[in-house]
């Protein structure tokens, strides 16, 4: 949608001249004031131009009986984690009222560096949702990890600039941020004074405040309302995250209060077509946020006005004369189900989607993992008592355990009386071909083995598994296809999921990767998995960022010592 001169602008609010498009007959509800008001809207061009009154329209589309908001904005993701496409991701979630998206290519950027990013950044200018872009700040996001690029803070300065970009995305390595690592501090640096988004899960007190002064703005890791009220009084925007992992909004509902909404917003951070489609996107989250008791003005607030506010977008959250034509309609606040949506001015539908210019994909081939056998997944070391990873469904937070697993034959070997099953990563990039095991308990996998190469951060690959010859198997079949999900059992492919962009995004469409992720799930509680979603927590099991224990392609990571402990 062309931008409209302001001659045009402020004829057709002052009803002069017919507006080009009206939304006739809803209620638009009033962000500031919080009431539901019967009027026009009118619309010129990208640009919302007239509201509180009777308009003339050269088109009018009947909104009688619905309510209209401000378009949603999701102030945190990676859309290589909704599996798709930038462009099937602007598919699959503006039609629920999602018009604005602030995302971190940094799962590709660890793949394929400035690679990835600058396909984003392309990508980005062709989707009918505004996307815009955190340049990613932790390539790899610590040294105990094997990525496909390192991003120093001279790659993404000629990029600070770039109208698609924000600022300087999550700051993960938290410990690099309070122990001055110079290269976090040079990062730090250029952008200082302009956006950074945090990454602090479960940093408190003095050390909380230290992370804050190095200039970081907005945070999404808060798990309670303690954690969370405390950066908000330090001054970070905390952003609400219900992801397919990690679920947080039910925890934070009690904050989500009409005075703390100015500084709250919604965020997915991962989420794919599945959960998107058996749920919603931020539209569940404002639907599940209001039925847990949250004043419906606090949530919309914090799904669109205080987001944009919280990132600088001065032009968009409240329907207004001069802000982007960024509207959902809807059929009730507690409901939350768009019929119809705008994203500048543009109804977000087949004709728009059809209309894009499609940028050809990049990092193709990128599985480059050396050759495994059953014999590769021995697990060596001569103590008994070994450290284990214990998950807690539905978050990526998970517990240090120890158990006692005795070597047999220089080998500790999985339990599945225990539900004690081997975990590995193994190298995908062609730097080193380093391979290393561990043990998880939380699966329930009693057979088989489940594999991915979309592995947090450094996007190796993570294989569980009941045998080694099944893991082995697993890997190998990752590489044959280009990287994505893989379940097997007994030497057989029981479903999986080809993602040849970078091994993280599919060339599909959404719906074919939603029945794809059905298949695997089934696939994946036929050999015992009682998880939900088994593929992302897999994946977040890697990311050594996050408490307390973790598994890199360098060994077991204890993360509150921030240093490899071994098997």
């Amino acid at each position: 949608m062309p931008r409209p001169t302001l001659s045009d602008l402020i004829d057709q609010g002052r009803g002069v001249t017919p507006a080009d498009l009206v939304l006739r007959g809803g209620r638009v509800f009033d962000l500031i004031t919080g009431d539901l008001a019967e009027s026009d809207v009118a619309i010129c061009g990208d640009t919302i131009a007239g509201v509180f009154g009777d308009y003339e329209a050269r088109q009018v589309i009947d909104c009688t009986g619905r309510i209209l908001v401000p378009g949603f904005i999701d102030t945190h993701l990676h859309i290589e984690s909704s599996l798709v496409t930038p462009y099937e991701f602007d598919r699959c979630v503006g039609p629920r009222g999602v018009t604005t998206a602030i995302c971190d290519p940094h799962e590709i950027a660890n793949v394929c560096g400035l690679t990835g990013i600058r396909y984003f950044l392309e990508a980005s200018a062709e989707t009918v949702m505004d996307i815009r872009v955190q340049l990613s700040s932790c390539v790899p996001s610590t040294h105990m990890e094997t990525a496909g690029a390192q991003l120093s803070a001279a790659d993404l300065v000629p990029l600070m600039d770039h109208p698609r970009v924000i600022g300087l995305a999550e700051f993960m390595n938290f410990p690099g941020v309070l122990f001055k690592d110079p290269g976090c501090l040079e990062k730090l640096a250029a952008f200082r004074g302009r956006h950074i988004d945090g990454h602090a899960p479960l940093l408190r007190g003095k050390d909380l405040n230290g992370y804050i002064s190095a200039g970081i703005r907005t945070e999404h890791e808060a798990t309670t309302a303690q954690e969370a009220l405390e950066k908000l009084r330090k001054g970070l925007r905390v952003l609400i995250r219900e992801g397919s992992v990690s679920k947080d909004l039910q925890a934070l509902v009690p904050i989500l209060t009409e005075r703390h909404a100015p500084y709250l917003a919604l965020c997915t951070d991962d989420r794919n077509p599945l959960d998107i489609a058996e749920h919603g996107h931020l539209d569940y989250m404002i639907r599940t946020a209001i039925a847990l008791g949250a004043p419906p003005l606090a949530v919309y607030r914090a799904a669109s006005l205080s987001a944009a506010e919280a990132f600088g977008l001065k032009d968009r959250g409240l329907i207004a004369p001069g802000k982007r034509a960024d509207i959902a309609v809807i059929d009730t606040l507690e409901g939350c189900h768009a019929s119809l949506v705008l994203c500048g001015g543009v109804v977000a539908g087949d004709a728009a989607y059809a209309a894009r210019r499609i940028v050809a994909p990049v990092a193709r081939q990128s599985v480059k993992a050396p050759p495994v056998t059953a014999q590769s997944f021995r697990t060596g070391g001569n103590r008994a008592e070994t450290p284990v990873i214990g998950i807690l469904p539905g978050k990526i937070i998970t517990e240090h355990l120890t158990y006692v697993i005795a070597p047999e034959g220089g080998d500790k070997r999985t339990d599945i009386a225990r539900d004690l099953v081997k975990i590995a990563v193994v190298e995908r990039h062609g730097v080193n071909g380093n391979l290393a095991t561990g043990f998880v308990k939380g699966f329930g996998l009693k057979r088989g083995a489940i594999a991915s190469t979309v592995c947090h951060d450094h996007h190796n690959i993570a294989v569980v598994g009941a045998t080694p010859e099944d893991m082995a198997f697993a890997v190998t079949r990752l590489g044959q296809i280009e990287g994505g999900f893989v379940v097997v059992d007994g030497g057989r492919v029981l479903a999986e999921l080809p993602l040849p962009v970078a091994g993280l995004m599919s060339l599909e469409p959404f719906e074919a990767v939603r029945d794809s992720l059905v298949a695997l799930r089934a696939a994946a509680r036929s050999l015992g998995v009682t998880l939900e979603e088994p593929f992302l927590q897999l994946a977040f099991l890697c990311l050594p960022v996050i408490p307390h224990l973790k598994i890199t392609d360098h060994g077991m990571v204890d993360v509150d010592r921030f240093e490899v402990i071994g098997p």
